[in-house]
């Protein structure tokens, strides 16, 4: 600023006047110039900072005020007669839902979505009724798994339920209404068991049709079908971390054995999906029993030990690599409990998968959230509670001289998530008896 540097150049040393060297010090006239053109340089600061300040407030509201006025738009363009303007809503919806965090806005607008979303489930082309599914799961995951995110599952899920049993409906919607379903019944806190009975047992009666007949043999895949009953076990399997112990103990016997025999399904991406679902199911096991085994274990690794080491070179080479390193986590799990763990960073700090349920719960939310999932991780109260990592944090300077080491962190987020999954494991219990 101009006035700033004139005083800067001002302020020369003592006994300096215009770069020559005199014999005494400033006048008494000097010295009080020096210090209200100081004053004034320093009251220029101020008050260009505050104009800056408030600048900074006026364009951060703006922008936010813009971005609700886009996203309400949007929620317009969901009742428009054109199916292509319907589906740009979702699409914009969909992307705003996945990078950002916006509880505020769409609590007051929820139920105004959720009818759009029944519509465009109901009437809506196959690319309309996908998407929606998947914006309407998005939704709950930003209304928190509140009461208001229950009051919108319950009024969907007889259509998320219909299209997903409906053979005549496309893969593709299909598959995002088992998505929805499995993760919709998952944030949901209600305390009752009758929506997780329901939901696994209606994946369940998806994906066992790709189990062996009576004699042994796996059924011959119909086009897509691999697709869909993927979606529906990795559904299954994300809902089955919540089941209490004594429902376990039924899954266990009644899909191990089965799923075993699906290791040999033609499809890579099913197989891959299987092989991580029995690790999941031996470690949910092993928590329940010490002592619990998976019977014909022998059979069991030797399957996993051939894919992999699957060198078939018919196969892609990325699938091929995919399939190895899949199982040669899972191998290593079934034999020796050793889990490989991964470390996800996100702003400051880190949330590690250190077990299987941990990763499959990480995955679900993932694959939905796409590349906003360290976001929600970072300011999603929901998803920082699921992996015990309390409350969004207040970044300040003090953040950083207060963090903690990375093994305490290590065990600080385990030890939450495990209780975190207990407790809600212990409210589910009530239904045991009916499960």
């Amino acid at each position: 600023m101009p006035r700033s540097k004139k005083g800067r150049r001002g302020s020369s040393k003592p006994g300096m006047k215009n770069g020559v060297k005199g014999e005494s010090g400033p006048s008494d006239d000097e010295l009080t110039s020096e210090v209200l053109s100081h004053c004034s340089s320093a009251s220029e600061c101020t008050s260009v900072q505050e104009e800056v300040v408030g600048g900074e407030q006026v364009d951060e509201q703006t922008a936010q005020e813009e971005t609700e006025d886009k996203l309400k738009q949007c929620i317009d363009n969901l009742m428009d007669k054109s199916a292509k303007t319907r589906l740009a809503g979702l699409e914009s919806l969909r992307q705003a839902f996945s990078s950002r965090v916006l509880y505020d806005f769409l609590t007051e607008r929820r139920l105004t979505i959720s009818d759009c979303m029944e519509r465009s489930l109901k009437k809506g082309s196959v690319e309309e009724q996908a998407a929606a599914a998947t914006v309407f799961t998005l939704l709950c995951i930003q209304l928190g798994g509140g009461d208001e995110a229950e009051e919108g599952f319950k009024m969907l899920r007889p259509i998320l339920t219909a299209i997903l049993i409906d053979n005549s409906a496309s893969i593709a919607a299909r598959q995002s209404c088992a998505r929805a379903l499995g993760m919709c019944c998952y944030v949901s806190t209600a305390e009752e068991g009758e929506d997780l009975i329901k939901s696994l047992a209606l994946l369940e009666s998806v994906f066992m049709s790709s189990y062996p007949n009576k004699e042994g043999t796996l059924p011959t895949p119909k086009p897509g079908s691999p697709a869909l009953h993927n979606a529906a076990l990795q559904a299954w399997s994300l809902l089955v971390t919540l089941c209490p112990a004594s429902r376990l103990r039924v899954l266990l016997d009644l899909h191990i054995p089965k799923l075993q025999a699906c290791l040999q399904s033609s499809d890579v991406n099913y197989r891959i999906a299987v092989g991580e679902t029995i690790a999941l199911l031996v470690e949910l096991g092993r928590d329940i029993d010490e002592e619990f085994e998976v019977e014909d274990s022998e059979s069991m690794c030797e399957c996993l030990k051939s894919l992999a080491t699957d060198g078939n070179k018919h196969r892609a080479k990325n699938d091929r690599r995919k399939q190895r390193s899949v199982f040669r986590d899972v191998l290593h799990y079934i034999e020796n409990e050793d889990f490989t763990e991964e470390k996800i960073r996100f702003g400051l700090e880190s949330v590690y998968i250190d077990s299987w349920m941990r990763k499959k719960i990480y995955d679900a939310f993932k694959e939905i959230l796409e590349s906003g999932v360290r976001h929600h991780l970072q300011f999603n109260p929901l998803v920082r509670d699921i992996f015990g990592l309390g409350p969004p944090l207040i970044l300040d300077a003090t953040v950083k001289a207060n963090k903690i080491s990375r093994f305490e962190k290590h065990l600080f987020n385990s030890a939450a998530f495990k209780a975190r999954t207990k407790q809600r494991s212990k409210v589910r219990d009530k239904r045991a008896d009916v499960m």
